[in-house]
């Protein structure tokens, strides 16, 4: 059985791609920062009919809990076959580029960039074990310069300079990594789910938590000729669903 670490899984986008992935046959470590409330969630699950999610704990800004979470998987399978970066932060707001601290700045990037940097360089050794490795980054929309350069865009207005930021840095985090592995099995993608109503933005999106895992889990589950250092979106109506940088 494959296995998968989601972090910030205990709720929204990154729970329901847990329970969609434990349908498929993959058992999921679901990654929370406090380890009750994720407990909480499986002890649910499990009445629910899902035997195959544990929850773990995993805080992507403390290098220490994240070693410990490689240390228990490495123990339980040996090996990790799919890491989703899951677990991010809006950031305060507004997030005014003229006004914005840099600590508050500092304070997104901890979570969207340099957890997701810490994170992927814990656990490769692991996914380099697996037979055919995935890493999602769960990127936003709002992370492409090119769509944020258009007028047109339907997003455009939106300029939230540390979210934004945080997330263009960590699709050029992707696109680093994905030539870096390149010759090995690795895929390393960047995954917009798209606008989701979720806690994290009010539920004001027009997406549904289940249209965002399954597009997360379409562009993870690649065959062996799959793409590698791509940035896919789920509101982008292009067939292709391929995102500009």
């Amino acid at each position: 059985m494959d296995s998968v670490l989601i972090t910030g899984a205990n709720r929204s986008i990154g729970l329901e791609t847990a329970k969609q992935l434990s349908q498929k046959g993959l058992f999921v470590y679901l990654g929370s920062r406090d380890l009750q409330k994720g407990e909480e969630v499986v002890n649910k699950l499990t009445q629910e009919g899902f035997n195959n999610i544990k929850a773990i704990q995993i805080d992507v800004t403390n290098a220490d809990s994240v070693l410990r979470a490689k240390e228990i998987i490495e123990k339980e399978q040996g090996k990790l076959d799919i890491l989703i970066n899951n677990a991010g932060v809006l950031g305060d707001v507004p997030q005014d580029s003229s006004t914005t601290s840099v600590e508050r700045i500092q304070q997104t990037f901890d979570t969207n960039f340099f957890g997701v940097i810490r994170v992927t360089q814990t656990f490769l050794e692991l996914l380099k074990k697996s037979k055919n490795p995935r890493i999602s980054n769960i990127t936003s929309g709002l992370g492409s310069l090119t769509l944020h350069s258009d007028p047109s865009w339907k997003y455009y207005s939106v300029k939230a300079v540390s979210y934004v930021s945080s997330k263009t840095a960590l699709n050029a985090f992707t696109v680093t990594l994905a030539h870096e592995l390149k010759d090995l099995n690795v895929k390393v993608n960047s995954i917009d789910p798209g606008y989701t109503a979720t806690d994290f933005n009010h539920h004001s999106g027009p997406g549904s938590v289940e249209s965002a895992a399954s597009f997360i889990i379409k562009h993870t589950l690649t065959d062996e000729n799959g793409p590698t250092g791509k940035f896919f979106s789920n509101d982008i109506e292009e067939e292709s669903e391929e995102s500009p940088w």
